[in-house]
């Protein structure tokens, strides 16, 4: 009888088409997938708590399998990251108390982060991680214009409608936002900016159309009282530009019990 496990894996994006399995490309989880069958001997069958794009990293996403009950995980663990490593790494690794724990379906939230470099040059040292925007920026307006965001609402203005079949309805695009904020981030990289954002859930492209809304809010080309109005036009082409994958890390996915 297999018993339930959950991974909590970080990975650079760069060079991956997103998280998720994907025919005749390589993902985060084809490689993770690959290691784990070679190790459990056999088929798994693991779940991923979110997607994330192509180029976009992650910190903490979480994944739920079920692996033979007498396998030794801080063996599996370290066998995992020798060989999907070092783009890949699995951080913990630990049986749940749950039977029942699903990565996807259990979370209670996500969390993303996006880190923009704000300045007159580019820092190769986190060029693969950070957006580099050399306009100024006004933090403050940036931070104004979040609090529209805050609670339950439609975000269509932000988010890339997927294509349906006709006679299919369309997804509803309505999201709660439990928190918005950027701020400076101190220590030996000038000109560091990270933006947080909570949610019960996102739709796709959703924190990268808000970064790069917040960001021309930031430069003077928006104002930061138009944020809610492009909220509330609840379509895509009042929002302003779509930031870069790069900057973008998920960062926590939350459950009940954590």
């Amino acid at each position: 009888m297999a018993r339930r496990a959950r991974l909590t894996v970080a990975y650079d994006g760069t060079d991956f088409h997103g998280f998720a399995e994907q025919t005749n490309a390589r993902t985060v989880m084809g490689e993770l997938r690959v290691a784990l069958e070679k190790v459990a001997r056999g088929p798994v069958d693991p779940v991923g708590a979110g997607r994330t794009d192509t180029g976009v990293h992650g910190w903490g996403q979480v994944v739920s399998l079920d692996l033979p009950p007498r396998m030794d995980l801080i063996s599996l663990q370290r066998r995992l990251n020798k060989m999907c490593g070092p783009s890949i790494a699995v951080r913990d690794l630990q049986w749940c108390d749950d039977p029942k724990f699903h990565a996807r379906f259990g979370a209670t939230y996500r969390q993303y982060r996006y880190h923009i470099i704000n300045g007159p040059t580019s820092n190769p040292f986190v060029a693969r991680t950070a957006w580099h925007v050399h306009e100024p920026l006004r933090l403050w307006a940036m931070n104004l214009a979040c609090d529209p965001l805050i609670g339950e609402h439609d975000f269509s203005s932000f988010c890339r409608r997927p294509a349906v079949s006709e006679g299919v309805r369309e997804p509803i695009m309505t999201r709660r936002v439990i928190s918005a904020q950027w701020r400076e981030v101190p220590g030996d990289v000038p000109g560091l900016l990270r933006f947080e954002i909570r949610a019960t859930a996102f739709c796709h492209q959703m924190v990268r159309s808000i970064v790069g809304t917040l960001v021309e809010v930031g430069t003077g080309k928006l104002h930061a009282g138009d944020m809610r109005g492009i909220l509330l036009r609840q379509n895509r082409h009042g929002a302003g530009q779509v930031a870069p994958p790069h900057g973008l890390v998920l960062w926590e996915v939350g459950y009940p019990t954590s």
